[in-house]
């Protein structure tokens, strides 16, 4: 990446020569260039420099060696944050040049520059805004980079309503800022995340049972038609087995393990802060007795193999803005190595996916549980 400051080598996390995807985009390069002209003109961007959603560290990576004060990382992505980390390092940055902070840590107390890397949430950013709003004072820079497919009118009102007057600048490469002026005697709205609801009829124990969802998960505000099909169709988990809800969102279908059988030991990880940070809210709001582990990390790494009996996985076919298999290959290739011998795989996918393929290509076997014109649920079991 050619930055105004000089070149960078950046990758994603976990690193995989045949990822053809970036770990920047033009959105990064246009703030980066905007900054760099800031600075010619003798305007301010030093202080206290907070850097929300850098989806791989290259924005602070390219200013942690010229912004004359401390850097803060926010991010919701524990890959982010691993490839920020590398990043850095690749780059010769100094360990601890970059305070990283996840998006459920407490922010600094105060923050003289706000960039923004404008996420594909609104309710992210919504609820970050407000969380940030507080540390900033009248004389505090902030920044937005997007591409123009995603700033909308309701991204402006965001920043608008949270922050102060607003407005954006060309749009350059098909990325655009957005500027913002802070207003210390803004009103602003309490924050209504985490948002609570209560399941629907016809889901067994999980029937009108609360769920708790932190801004940013996959359907925040109800039950997406996929899970709600997975939980029509998941295994008999009763023996007291070690089970892991993989990629777990909100965490509702370990939680209906776990109610379903509470001798069982359900594990629930996710790479995205705010959806572990769900999970857990949504198991204790259910009062579970069982036992339950909450871990944000990539997939099943660090999971010793052949200790887990079942994995249950609704896995994203998204990386940010790009259609991609590799996370479903990654999670299943991770699941194999996880369970025991006679252990097994369930997922939920949309039909034209083709999960089947690559769960024959891994495990030799691919059954098909359940389907309806939209989803299958799939099993595969490892042998030997």
């Amino acid at each position: 990446m050619t930055t105004p400051w000089g070149e960078l080598e950046l990758a994603r996390f976990p690193e995989d020569p045949r990822d053809r995807l970036r770990a920047w985009d033009a959105s990064d390069a246009y703030l980066l260039r905007h900054l760099a002209e800031r600075e010619a003109r003798g305007l301010p961007t030093a202080g206290t420099v907070v850097v929300l959603g850098d989806r791989w560290g290259a924005l602070v990576t390219a200013l942690a060696t010229r912004t004359g004060g401390s850097c803060v990382q926010i991010t919701d992505s524990f890959l982010g944050q691993e490839a920020t980390r590398a990043n850095l390092a690749r780059n010769g940055v100094a360990p601890g040049a970059v305070r990283l902070l996840t998006t459920q840590d407490p922010p600094p107390e105060r923050i003289d520059v706000l960039l923004v890397r404008v996420p594909k949430s609104l309710a992210l950013l919504e609820d970050q805004l407000l969380r940030l709003a507080p540390s900033l004072h009248a004389d505090t820079v902030v920044v937005g980079t997007g591409m123009v497919k995603e700033i909308h009118t309701s991204t402006l009102d965001l920043f608008e309503g949270v922050v102060g007057p607003t407005h954006t600048s060309l749009a350059e490469q098909k990325a655009r800022l957005v500027f913002s002026a802070p207003d210390p005697e803004r009103r602003r709205p309490a924050n209504p995340w985490p948002h609570t609801y209560a399941l629907p009829d016809g889901l067994g124990a999980l029937s009108g049972q609360p769920v708790v969802n932190h801004a940013g998960v996959f359907c925040a505000d109800r039950l997406d038609i996929g899970t709600r099909f997975f939980l029509g169709h998941l295994p008999d988990t009763r023996g007291g087995r070690r089970v892991v809800d993989l990629g777990c969102g909100n965490g509702v279908v370990g939680t209906a393990v776990a109610l379903a059988d509470p001798g069982a030991e359900v594990l629930f990880t996710d790479e995205s802060f705010q959806a572990v940070a769900s999970a857990e809210a949504t198991y204790k709001a259910n009062g579970v007795p069982g036992h339950a582990e909450f871990r944000v990390g990539d997939g099943l790494a660090g999971v010793p193999a052949g200790s887990v009996d079942l994995v249950l996985n609704n896995p994203p076919f998204h990386s940010h803005q790009a259609t991609t298999d590799a996370t479903a290959w990654r999670m299943f290739t991770g699941a194999r190595r996880a369970l025991r011998p006679g252990g097994e795989l369930w997922v939920v996918g949309n039909r034209h996916l083709g999960y089947h393929v690559k769960l024959r290509r891994l495990f030799g076997n691919s059954e098909v549980v359940a389907g309806n014109p939209k989803f299958v649920v799939l099993r595969a079991v490892k042998r030997g």
